[in-house]
């Protein structure tokens, strides 16, 4: 992950928990039903958990509220300060999915609207990762913009430009949106069962299980 990128969100931490909150109409779909994906995620986490792309900290208060040990995982400086601020008791260190030395052992890995920021061939090195550090019935658990097929993506960013949703169409270009059987494949192949369940018209609900003797091939 390119520092670039990483610094884009240095003027974002101070606005991003009213983002999230839909107060932004262009973006209100991405992050419709927000709370409770985070609910979603940290109702199938056990510990330890730990959470890669922290940023403020609202998925690191669900985990922390059902008193799991978790870690979380931010390659941004000024989001690390944010969560750390609201949570001073918390562990944050600097790192990303790939890149990462939290401390622990987990038994869950989890994250939300973060694993786009890599491509394909990242996300299948970081998941092959994860299939290697995890215990036999230990999980991924993400949430994430994916769609169903290359061609319900090209739809959606033709229908975000129709309604003058510049900004979300030139996200979902620019980002590495995937698909749903390009992560199927790609979690299976590293030896995990894996199920989608659709959050919102952008988000699915990646959960992965690791199988017995479930080593990345």
């Amino acid at each position: 992950m390119g520092r670039e990128f990483v610094e884009i969100f240095d003027e974002w931490a101070d606005s991003y928990d009213e983002s999230v909150g839909g107060h932004d109409p262009e973006y209100a779909d991405v992050f419709k039903h927000y709370d409770g994906i985070l609910e979603s995620v940290a109702m199938r986490a056990e510990s330890p958990v730990v959470e890669f792309g922290t940023g403020t900290g609202n998925l690191l208060k669900k985990l922390l509220e059902r008193n799991l040990e978790a870690v979380g995982v931010e390659p941004n400086d000024a989001m690390r300060k944010a969560a750390s601020a609201k949570f001073p008791e918390a562990r944050i260190v600097d790192g990303d999915f790939l890149s990462y030395e939290p401390g622990v052992d987990p038994r869950t890995f989890v994250s939300t609207y973060a694993f786009h920021h890599l491509t394909d061939e990242e996300k299948a090195r970081a998941v092959k990762r994860y299939a290697e550090e995890l215990p036999a019935g230990g999980k991924v658990v993400f949430a994430d913009t994916v769609f169903a097929t290359e061609q319900a993506k090209r739809e959606r960013i033709r229908y975000e430009e129709d309604r003058g949703f510049t900004n979300v169409a030139e996200d979902l270009k620019r980002e590495y949106y995937t698909t749903v059987p390009v992560m199927r494949e790609l979690f299976e192949q590293a030896g995990f069962t894996v199920v989608f369940t659709q959050l919102n018209d952008f988000v699915w609900l990646i959960d992965a299980s690791k199988q017995e003797g479930g080593d990345a091939r």
